[in-house]
């Protein structure tokens, strides 16, 4: 029987790091990525609609997370490590992916940084449009998912694996 493989779980806000920060532990670790904005923009990308209706997206990232779990469960079942970078904004949804990460050996990362660096970066990354770029986020997506998202509170900090401050 082959063991399983560890569940590697991020978080934080928007420009963070994220997606940075799951690459280089992926390449560390051997494991498989799935990023949730890549998983967006190949699926529903083409078919935004402007300006962004929530519901609209709200639907189709509860789709992506569904199937991305289906994959994920069947890589750790086959041993091999994944790391999950899909946001996870709100307390319920990290919540959520603690439940079901509970038959896995598993880890958490809180990446972080200050808000006038994660809006910096995300104009950057617009702007560049590198490799850790799946789509725009213009400054009312970024204002509105400020306010979507959930920081974690010291008892949620205490059990977390890794917290990660990032800068410059």
């Amino acid at each position: 029987m082959t063991e399983s493989g560890t569940l590697h779980i991020l978080f934080g806000p928007q420009g963070a790091g994220k997606t940075t920060y799951a690459r280089g532990l992926a390449e560390q670790r051997s494991a498989m990525t799935f990023s949730i904005d890549e998983w967006m923009q190949r699926l529903y990308g083409p078919d935004l609609p402007h300006p962004i209706e929530f519901a609209w997206l709200k639907e189709r990232l509860e789709r992506c997370h569904g199937q991305i779990w289906l994959v994920a469960q069947q890589a750790l079942h086959s041993g091999a490590d994944v790391v999950l970078d899909l946001g996870l904004q709100r307390r319920a949804e990290r919540t959520r992916y603690l439940e079901l990460a509970q038959p896995y050996p598993s880890r958490t990362y809180f990446v972080d940084a200050p808000l006038d660096l994660r809006r910096r970066r995300v104009t950057e990354r617009n702007a560049q449009r590198g490799e850790t770029f799946s789509f725009q986020v213009t400054p009312e997506m970024f204002d509105f998912m400020e306010t979507f998202y959930e920081a974690p509170d010291e008892a949620e900090l205490a059990t977390v694996s890794h917290v990660c401050h990032t800068s410059a």
